[in-house]
């Protein structure tokens, strides 16, 4: 498997597993990923939160870990990276009013190459007005977003484990949909791992 360069865009408030466990677990199969925050440093960091199904009517939020920036927002440039993560939490809904953000995701669409977006992280690529005519999943307050984005679509499965593949999207409901979602976008980037 040939590593690829992917980027990993949060912001404060990212949603925890959904930062942390998709930037461990591609760099566990050897791809060199860069985690950018608009804003910040390499080696500053973001607060992220947990979000949890405890029976209310909303996910309920608490504290999470920091998370390290490991390469500066401001000085990327998107041609130079193969693949794009997109976690949800908090931080989609300032990071989609910033422009420079709408530009990044924009050109790993008109490039064709592998995005990944999970929970509220397809807000940004509502912004970015990428979807249209994809089918596309997300935590179930976000379906009015995609739909209005001229997006179908795809339904929520009772544990929130599923993701949905259109063409070069792939999008999960929320962090329980990791082992499916990472699968799927890891297939986009051409990657294999053995049974």
């Amino acid at each position: 498997m040939a590593a690829k360069k992917i980027m990993l865009l949060v912001g404060d408030f990212v949603e925890d597993y959904e930062a942390m466990v998709p930037f461990q677990m591609l760099l566990m199969v050897g791809h060199e990923v860069h985690s950018v925050c608009p804003g910040k440093k390499a080696g500053e960091t973001v607060a992220t939160a947990v979000h949890d199904f405890e029976g209310h009517q909303t996910y309920s939020e608490k504290p999470g870990h920091n998370f390290m920036i490991t390469t500066t927002f401001e000085e990327v440039k998107a041609e130079d990276y193969d693949g794009l993560v997109i976690p949800g939490g908090r931080s989609p809904e300032y990071l989609r009013l910033n422009p420079a953000v709408i530009e990044c995701v924009q050109h790993f669409a008109k490039a064709n190459k592998p995005i990944a977006a999970v929970c509220h992280g397809q807000q940004v690529l509502t912004a970015a007005d990428v979807i249209k005519g994809k089918t596309c999943t997300a935590y179930p307050a976000v379906q009015p977003d995609i739909e209005a984005a001229g997006a179908t679509w795809c339904a929520v499965n009772e544990t929130a484990s599923n993701a949905c593949v259109s063409d070069n999207i792939v999008t999960g409901p929320a962090w329980p949909a990791h082992p499916e979602w990472m699968r799927a976008f890891m297939k986009l980037l051409g990657s294999t791992i053995e049974p």
